[in-house]
Parts: C-alpha cells; structure tokens; sequence
C-alpha cells in the first residue's frame, strides 16, 4: 500500500483477495489473513501495527479494516498544524 493510498480501498482490495483464497478452497487461520493485512500497510502505520500487536488483540479481518480506518481518521485529525506569517514590527 502506498503510503498516501486510502486504507479502505487497501481492505477492500484485501477482502477481495480473501474471497479468492476461500473460493479456492484455501484453508487459512483469521491470523494469517490479519499478518498479510498489517504487512502491506506503509511504515506510517507502524504505530498502529505495533500497539495491535502488543495489546494482542484477536480481531477478524473485517474489524481489522475498521480500526485502520477509524487510526486513520484519527490521525488525520491530530497532526499538528503550523501556520507561518510576515512578522510585523512596531516602529
């Protein structure tokens, strides 16, 4: 994922390749699907990746894609903003 990509269009990609893996009959463990999902999320995220990870959290792939997007509104609205000006002088 691109590190300005939208974090939904990446679940919704991902969603689609699950699907896949599942209509070819491919049996694999919640955990792998989450492992693929946090791996191909850009180093921004690793913040994120590294609190889901030691919080141990135990979510589906679906609740996965709601927290990446509820951390990305999140973070949207925290960034800190700096505003630059012509300084003035008193004479």
């Amino acid at each position: 994922m691109a590190e300005r990509s939208s974090v939904q269009e990446q679940g919704i990609k991902m969603f689609f390749f699950v699907e896949k893996l599942e209509d070819l009959q491919a049996r694999l463990e919640n955990d792998t699907y989450i492992d693929v999902i946090l791996q191909s999320l850009p180093l921004s995220y690793d913040s994120f990746i590294i609190n889901f990870n030691m919080n141990g959290l135990s979510k589906s792939a679906h609740e996965l894609i709601n927290m990446l997007i509820q951390f990305m509104a999140t973070t949207k609205k925290s960034k800190p903003v700096v505003k630059f000006g012509k300084a003035s002088t008193s004479k």
